[in-house]
């Protein structure tokens, strides 16, 4: 790079000098030089791929400053950068129009759901509103663009004898401590996955867990859940904290993927379809609100910050709304 700009300017200045003074040029021009570091000029989409990355990262360590757990910042990374690069655009110079095209592509091409399209709306709402907020643009593009009206459908809870079922097929005290746990806590399994041996309290059957952007909440379960708890950690031979361990040597800390599993393969096992987690957790809600427990105890035992999130979860049995309308309305 610097033997090119030394031979432009010899050129430049050929017609007007001597073949000494040319050389002495050359001298000089390279000794100058030397003592600088060349870098060839960026062109216009690796200076605008090089903004977008900043602003990209300065929002991402605002949401991890938030307390975002580490899945959805990584859900919002991921998301931004496939829009940054299928518009390619800077991300300051983004219009309405172009958010629309992409979210209809993505549904179009990929066969995108309506729920995930609307997550997707969410995460372009909050990068360009927090551009806004960050005096970067001056109105969001994504004011425009509205909720996704998506499918209000009842999820599928599980019924009094698909957990009897599910405890009868239980070969291993683990298994089955660990979907008492779940039914009667209504815990995550990113929360299950975390618990510790000592987190225990059987003198009050509670412990505390570490929910999403790591809040710490008491969670209570009930006395057969206490009674498994117990005979598990009872025959466990090994010296691992953690309160749910892998069934064979060197007994590490179940993951959440280990759970998903085992749960789908206790279910697969008793012809249940779709058993995870996450269904033991809305069952809880659902068993909760029907029973006559307030909403808003529901809401602080799932560990929700806003209530209609809870309202998702617990889906009311149509039974009692029939029995509700008579009491109330006859």
């Amino acid at each position: 790079m610097k033997e090119t700009i030394i031979q432009t300017v010899l050129n430049g200045m050929r017609a007007v000098l001597t073949e000494n003074q040319l050389d002495l040029l050359t001298d000089v021009t390279r000794k100058a030089l030397s003592e600088c570091e060349i870098t060839p000029k960026a062109t216009e989409e690796e200076q605008r791929n090089k903004e977008n990355v900043e602003l990209l990262g300065a929002f991402i360590s605002s949401k991890k400053v938030e307390g975002c757990s580490d899945k959805t910042i990584h859900y919002y990374k991921s998301s931004i950068e496939k829009l940054i690069a299928t518009v390619k655009k800077n991300v300051c110079d983004i219009a309405t129009n172009d958010i629309r095209c992409y979210l209809a592509e993505q549904q179009e091409q990929r066969g995108l759901s309506k729920v995930t399209i609307d997550n997707l709306r969410r995460i372009y709402s909050s990068f360009f509103s927090w551009l806004e907020d960050e005096d970067y643009i001056t109105k969001s593009p994504v004011r425009r663009i509205h909720k996704v009206r998506t499918d209000a459908l009842v999820k599928e809870v599980l019924t009094d004898e698909n957990i009897e079922v599910l405890r009868d097929s239980c070969q291993e005290l683990r298994d089955i401590a660990m979907i008492d746990l779940l039914l009667s806590t209504g815990m995550r399994v990113g929360e299950l996955v975390k618990i510790n041996r000592d987190d225990i309290d059987f003198q009050e059957r509670q412990c505390v867990v570490f929910g999403k952007g790591n809040k710490e909440r008491e969670v209570y379960f009930n006395a057969r859940t206490k009674i498994h708890l117990k005979k598990y950690l009872e025959q466990r031979t090994d010296t691992n904290p953690a309160l749910f361990v892998s069934l064979h040597e060197p007994h590490t800390r179940l993951t959440i993927s280990g759970v998903e599993v085992r749960l789908r393969q206790l279910g697969k096992r008793v012809n249940l379809n779709k058993v995870h987690p996450h269904k033991f957790r809305r069952t809880l809600a659902t068993m909760a609100i029907d029973k006559g427990m307030p909403i808003e105890q529901v809401q602080k035992m799932l560990g929700h910050v806003k209530i209609d999130t809870t309202l998702h979860y617990a889906m009311v049995n149509q039974t009692n709304v029939k029995i509700a309308h008579r009491k109330f309305l006859n």
